[in-house]
């Protein structure tokens, strides 16, 4: 490792099939059994999946038709966010007792930066698990953890152990680590990325650290010099904890497709109206404005368009995106229809940002 780095101690800690759990927590009947959250045999996407449904094939963002195709003795629920938003707080709440670095990537899972920590522990490894036992004891939920140096190899190593589980990987073990790891396993390569390397004759991280980055560049774009550098152990992106948002959006899913644009027309009002509000709750306005659309077959379209002011008005986002809406001829009927604002005005908000110095150590430490 190279002696320049900044060495963290990093822990993410990532909930276990989080919805799907919180649904047996409140109904134990459910427990032992395949259990989807959301979609149906009928319409709708899953959330997410439990364990044991998971091992016939079912996945989140899988329709519910394939799911019950797969599994045909799976229960499906309906999501219920504000109970999943109400545990999170709980979870958080136990983070914030150990560390003021917590960025949250989602209502499940987070990075904690804990190389100086309020419990004064040195050792990452021992504060992860009184952390999963915390979560256990106060919400009834089992979480799994990965630690290392960076964000990049804890979040890999999170799922290593899974569910309930936790992986050190200590500085001196970063290396083999990453040269042992099948390359689907790194965070950022996607099963269309996964195909590609396949083609390269890179299938761990070991092939992959053989490729210089020019080839890598190449290949891969600006994820090539990404790819070079994670290999190595070099990520040195903080654990930020005011994430600055780069979109707000809101979408519906309808119980049934629409053919009349009439009709969208309605249902895109209630969606800015969503989006307005969120908006103002978060003190926000943006310039570019995208429509999304998902037809009966799943594929999808977005349209975008930028004005040269800021809005956050329910009324002009909707004028712009009606105008997206007619801006081209609808290729099939419509299943879900989505309006996200983004190019924020949030740049100019000024965050305090640690200083690196305060969070430099030596290479040898406990974890």
């Amino acid at each position: 490792m190279p002696n320049e780095m900044p060495l963290r101690k990093i822990i993410h800690v990532d909930m276990d099939a989080f919805y799907a759990s919180v649904e047996e927590l409140d109904n134990p009947d459910l427990k032992g059994k395949p259990l989807a959250v959301g979609g149906s045999e009928k319409r709708g996407v899953v959330s997410a999946a439990n364990y044991e449904a998971r091992k016939f094939g079912v996945r989140s963002a899988m329709s519910g038709y394939i799911a019950k195709k797969n599994c045909p003795h799976i229960t499906f629920v309906k999501p219920r966010f504000e109970r999943y938003k109400e545990i999170s707080k709980k979870i958080r709440s136990i983070f914030f007792e150990y560390t003021d670095l917590v960025e949250p990537l989602s209502l499940d899972e987070a990075y904690l930066d804990v190389t100086i920590n309020k419990k004064g522990n040195p050792s990452a490894t021992q504060l992860a698990t009184e952390i999963r036992h915390r979560i256990l004891e106060e919400t009834g939920l089992n979480a799994s953890a990965g630690i290392s140096i960076n964000k990049f190899i804890a979040k890999v190593a999170s799922d290593i152990n899974k569910p309930n589980g936790q992986k050190t990987v200590s500085p001196e073990e970063v290396i083999s680590f990453l040269e042992a790891l099948d390359i689907r396993k790194f965070y950022g390569v996607g099963k269309v990325t996964a195909e590609k390397m396949y083609q390269l004759g890179i299938f761990t991280g070991n092939d992959l650290k053989t490729k210089p980055i020019e080839f890598l560049t190449e290949k891969f774009g600006k994820s090539g010099s990404y790819y070079y550098n994670v290999v190595r152990g070099i990520h040195t992106s903080e654990v930020k904890p005011h994430r600055i948002p780069k979109s707000v959006g809101a979408e519906r899913t309808f119980n049934e497709n629409l053919s009349s644009e009439i009709f969208m027309l309605e249902r895109l009002e209630h969606i800015a109206e969503e989006l307005e509000r969120r908006l103002k709750k978060a003190t926000i306005a943006g310039k570019t404005i995208t429509l999304k659309i998902k037809y009966s077959d799943f594929t999808l379209n977005t349209r975008s368009k930028t004005i040269p002011y800021f809005i956050a008005d329910k009324t002009l986002i909707l004028e712009t995106s009606k105008e997206l809406l007619y801006q081209e001829e609808l290729q099939n009927s419509v299943r879900l229809l989505g309006i996200s604002l983004s190019n924020l005005n949030t740049d100019n908000k000024a965050l305090k940002k640690i200083d690196d110095k305060s969070i430099l150590v030596q290479l040898k430490f406990d974890f």
